[in-house]
């Protein structure tokens, strides 16, 4: 066989592969990230939470969820009745064991960390619109020596609603919301590992316009729990009891 037909059968497989394809919308992004993991990521999970306040304030939070869009956080001491019930986009806040309050909430780090990958995909692209994210903008962009999709804002644009999507594991990484005053929050998930059949991000970081807020640290990480009927339904609040299940870390 002549050397340059030898050359050319041995490269052909090279440029059979094509580089993925950059998405041209969020809405791409989204899908994207729930087709990866469709059919694998974990559908329950609890984890012990450190909460450092920016004062200085330390709080242990007891988190329990079921994806999609059911999240509750009991205070410590467990037998206080002080929680909060996320639960289809309404946070239900109890003191004492009573209701105190309802109101409307979409909890983006709920959505963009959990319920991308149980959810469909029109609820969460619906779901965080209403944070104002110009799903029209997708950008590329480095954090953390890994390259990522910025969904609502152009490189170098740090004060527009965005957030950030890992390109190869597509997970969520980060986060900017922009209040009413102009006041930009950041969020950030680090250190994520494997579990199950998904991720977790096992540090939360918050900013205020570029300064440190809360920190949340996780700990006692489990998946693939039950839990007693009743647990998440807030008509039928119950001070915390213990899931049973295996512990995964």
């Amino acid at each position: 066989m002549p050397v340059s037909r030898f050359v050319v059968l041995l490269l052909a497989p090279l440029f059979a592969f094509k580089a993925p394809i950059a998405p041209t919308t969020g809405e791409e992004v989204i899908k994207a990230m729930h087709d990866k993991y469709a059919g694998k990521w974990y559908k329950t999970m609890s984890f012990t939470q450190k909460t450092t306040m920016a004062n200085g304030t330390v709080q242990t939070w007891y988190e329990t969820m079921e994806l999609p869009r059911i999240l509750r956080i009991d205070i410590a001491p467990l037998d206080s009745g002080n929680a909060a019930l996320y639960h289809n986009d309404t946070v239900y806040s109890f003191r004492g064991g009573a209701l105190r309050s309802a109101r409307f909430s979409i909890n983006p780090l709920l959505v963009l960390g959990f319920d991308v990958y149980a959810d469909s995909v029109a609820a969460t692209v619906r779901r965080m619109k209403t944070f104002n994210t110009d799903f029209t903008k997708v950008s590329a962009n480095t954090w953390q020596g890994r390259p990522h999709w910025v969904v609502g804002a152009a490189p170098g644009d740090s004060a527009s609603p965005q957030f950030w999507v890992d390109q190869e594991r597509l997970l969520f990484t980060r986060m900017f919301t922009k209040s009413a005053s102009g006041a930009v929050t950041e969020y950030q998930f680090n250190k994520y590992s494997p579990i199950g059949g998904g991720w977790i991000s096992a540090e939360v970081l918050f900013f205020t316009n570029g300064q440190p807020g809360n920190k949340e640290e996780y700990t006692n990480i489990k998946i693939g729990e039950t839990f007693l009927p009743g647990f998440f339904d807030p008509s039928k609040f119950a001070k915390r009891q213990p899931p049973a299940g295996p512990e995964q870390r």
